[in-house]
């Protein structure tokens, strides 16, 4: 082989080396590109999430309102602790610990002892199923029983373990699972309420449940965000249809005083529109606890 066809040769070579190393620059440079859009998503998202999720009420929040409804306790509201057997999903787990979490609450806001501690088990048994640890323990069982005539302290154990189950699952990568929770827990206490409602008639209590329209707003948009997710579709279709029931309701009049702040006014549900709402939900939550 002549210096002129080994010159031509080791060109070629390098001219091959060359544009490999191009294509190689430009392939990781997409790569990274692709990174950086995936990661900047999932960072607005996280925070979109995070945003809804602070203006949710938790169940203690819920079940407060109904206390200071005038609300009486009856265990017919409750989801039965026999029914925590069933529940051997991640969805179904998720669901039923926001459930079994505005259950607790209610039968703690009435100093119903006894009846605590056994949704305390269903908490502590649906949380160990999801991963979840230090929520519903043994610690916070011996927290609860003593602080059980103090219903305030009482409440904040229930509200923080409630809470730690839903910190819990966002930082481990089941952002979905916890918007599962608080779907829940809302539910359950909306459910609560609703049955009241129409036992006792009590116009506190149903213009609560009008109020309800922001909540469920908000809590449409935090199960959007994640309706990609295996069990997440399901219950956001399910609150599309509460949703459009709400969303036909009138606006919520808002009445300026003399020192030009606003007061809003609860809007009035007809006894039509409660049955709307309560036979909706109460179709949602069958399908929850079944």
């Amino acid at each position: 082989m002549n210096l002129k066809v080994i010159s031509q040769y080791a060109s070629c070579i390098a001219i091959s080396i060359a544009l490999a190393a191009c294509g190689s620059t430009s392939t990781d440079s997409e790569n990274i590109s692709a990174d950086n859009t995936a990661n900047t998503v999932t960072a607005e998202k996280e925070s979109k999430a995070q945003n809804v999720f602070n203006s949710i009420p938790g169940p203690v929040e819920a079940t407060k309102i109904l206390k200071d409804a005038g609300a009486k306790y009856n265990p017919k509201y409750l989801n039965p602790i026999e029914n925590v057997s069933k529940y051997s999903t991640v969805t179904a787990r998720a669901l039923n610990l926001g459930v079994y979490s505005a259950d607790l609450s209610f039968t703690s806001v009435f100093d119903k002892t006894q009846e605590s501690m056994l949704y305390l088990k269903c908490t502590n048994n649906l949380a160990t199923g999801l991963g979840i640890s230090g929520a519903f323990d043994e610690n916070t069982s011996s927290r609860i029983d003593a602080n059980m005539e103090n219903r305030d302290s009482l409440l904040k154990i229930i509200s923080d373990s409630y809470w730690i189950s839903d910190s819990y699952l966002r930082n481990n990568g089941q952002a979905g699972v916890s918007a599962l929770l608080v779907a829940g827990g809302w539910m359950e206490g909306l459910y609560i309420a609703t049955q009241i409602a129409n036992d006792t008639k009590n116009e506190m209590l149903i213009s609560n449940i009008g109020d309800q329209k922001v909540s469920l707003d908000n809590l449409v948009a935090l199960l959007e965000i994640y309706k990609d997710n295996a069990g997440v579709n399901d219950m956001y279709n399910n609150l599309l249809g509460l949703k459009k029931i709400y969303d036909a309701l009138p606006a919520e009049a808002e009445t300026a005083d003399t020192t030009k702040s606003t007061e809003k006014n609860s809007v009035k549900l007809s006894p039509e529109q409660l049955k709307l709402i309560t036979d909706k939900v109460s179709e949602i939550r069958k399908k929850m606890i079944q």
